[in-house]
């Protein structure tokens, strides 16, 4: 059933993971989040593989959390803190990609399903999406995210709003604190992404890993170890062959090829 609530597929280095589970509006089970940090890994070391896109079946979420049920299959709530070392945990392994991920949003993003979309790199939603982060209003919070990224994405008042008051919140908010940075048209939600997703699988795929690794870790540093992270990753981009051919294609005006070595 994970393999037909979670769809997967590979196009011109575009992973396409869709959250298929539209009539409970792709609320997430554990079967599902093992599917999911099992993609995550088989995308990492997929070379034909440049830039994920996730997005959620149908036109009303894109998901609203993980199944309140699969909170019973986590067991004990030891087992719960645990459920990473279980392979039940579909955030961290998100997380941990080293290769872009863009959400493609349309409807409700909420709980969970807020948590997988703050560990994508770029978000693109509808008008019509609504976000938020419920779980106070039911007698606990998130676990996997939602405290610790949202007020680095948003910052700590705004996201503060979102968390303790549980309330949802529509897309121009979203939008004005930075959570998403574009709302286009329904009908046109997928190519935006394919479109940003093609940009970025033009680049050398070594510079591309690089970079988001020095962006994201460097957000939990002084300025001083950010910029020392910066310049060791630059420094390795400048071994390789594709910067040799960057410079040459540009030296000779001509479009670069990439080999990712």
């Amino acid at each position: 059933m994970s393999e037909e609530n979670i769809l997967y597929r590979v196009e011109d280095g575009i992973a396409y993971l869709t959250i298929n589970r539209p009539e409970k509006m792709n609320a997430i089970t554990a079967a599902m989040g093992s599917r999911i940090a099992q993609l995550c890994r088989e995308i990492d070391i997929d070379d034909n593989v440049k830039v994920l896109i996730i997005d959620g079946a149908g036109d009303r979420a894109f998901a609203a959390g993980s199944d309140v049920n699969m909170l019973d299959d986590l067991g004990t709530p030891w087992d719960g803190r645990n459920r990473a070392q279980y392979d039940r945990d579909y955030v961290e392994p998100l997380q941990r990609l080293r290769k872009p991920a863009i959400a493609a949003i349309d409807g409700y993003c909420l709980g969970g399903g807020l948590e997988v979309a703050m560990m994508c790199d770029i978000r693109v939603a509808t008008p019509r999406s609504t976000f938020g982060a419920p779980e106070v209003q039911r007698g606990w919070h998130a676990g996997a995210g939602n405290t610790s990224v949202l007020p680095r994405l948003i910052g700590y008042a705004n996201a503060a709003m979102w968390i303790l008051t549980g309330d949802r919140f529509p897309s121009d908010e979203a939008l004005r604190v930075g959570f998403v940075q574009k709302l286009v048209a329904p009908e046109d939600l997928m190519s935006t992404a394919q479109a940003i997703a093609n940009r970025i699988a033009k680049n050398p795929p070594i510079a591309v890993q690089s970079a988001k690794n020095v962006i994201k870790r460097s957000q939990g540093t002084s300025l001083e170890q950010g910029l020392s992270m910066e310049n060791d990753g630059y420094t390795l981009c400048m071994m390789t062959e594709d910067a040799k051919e960057g410079m040459a294609a540009f030296a000779e005006k001509r479009e670069p090829v990439f080999r990712g070595k």
